[in-house]
């Protein structure tokens, strides 16, 4: 096999796809879609959105410090895509989208019903990088629908229908392949 060389670009894949709640200084409220997102801290529990400074929820959210990060499914694409291609300076995506907002219990930001995961996050840090910025936001509360938890009481991911993000198509998950640790336990079901 011969490796190809390219100049530097990002090409982490696959990318989680999530909906991002928001509300300007007004108290109305708005969802960015995000898949520049990712875990960057276990203790205390935190997550990195990379957001373009020109986007309207990147003021938003640097304005008010506060944000839901909404897991969606594949049933609601469509809606996911309109909230990512349009601007919410100028219109209400839950009114355009039909999508529900409910209310969250530690920050302000709605919850979105229709996703079956959702992180209520307090803004920690922003650092300034280049196209985007890294927003750092400390999860103070999570919201999981119990129909898609297993008899364990884990997310069971082929009911959460998650969404990912490859080179400007959308991608769902594919079969469970085996477990963390499964290297050293010699099995593809982790330990025993």
């Amino acid at each position: 096999m011969v490796k190809v060389q390219w100049s530097p670009k990002v090409l982490l894949y696959p990318c989680p796809i999530a909906l991002v709640t928001c509300i300007d200084e007004k108290g109305r409220p708005n969802i960015i879609t995000i898949s520049w997102i990712g875990v960057a801290s276990s203790e205390p529990p935190m997550l990195g959105l990379g957001i373009r400074p020109n986007r309207y929820s990147y003021t938003c959210i640097l304005q008010t410090k506060e944000f839901v990060v909404n897991i969606p499914t594949e049933k609601i694409l469509k809606k996911v895509d309109f909230c990512g291609i349009t601007s919410g300076k100028e219109i209400d995506k839950f009114s355009e989208t039909g999508l529900t907002p409910l209310k969250s219990l530690k920050v302000k930001p709605p919850l979105i019903k229709e996703c079956p995961v959702n992180m209520e996050c307090f803004l920690r840090q922003v650092t300034k990088l280049g196209s985007h910025h890294l927003f750092l936001g400390e999860v103070a509360l999570v919201h999981i629908d119990s129909e898609i938890l297993n008899e364990k009481g884990c997310i069971n991911f082929v009911k959460a229908f998650p969404i990912s993000y490859l080179s400007g198509e959308y991608w769902s998950l594919g079969k469970k392949l085996g477990t963390h640790g499964l290297s050293k336990h010699g099995s593809n079901s982790g330990r025993k």
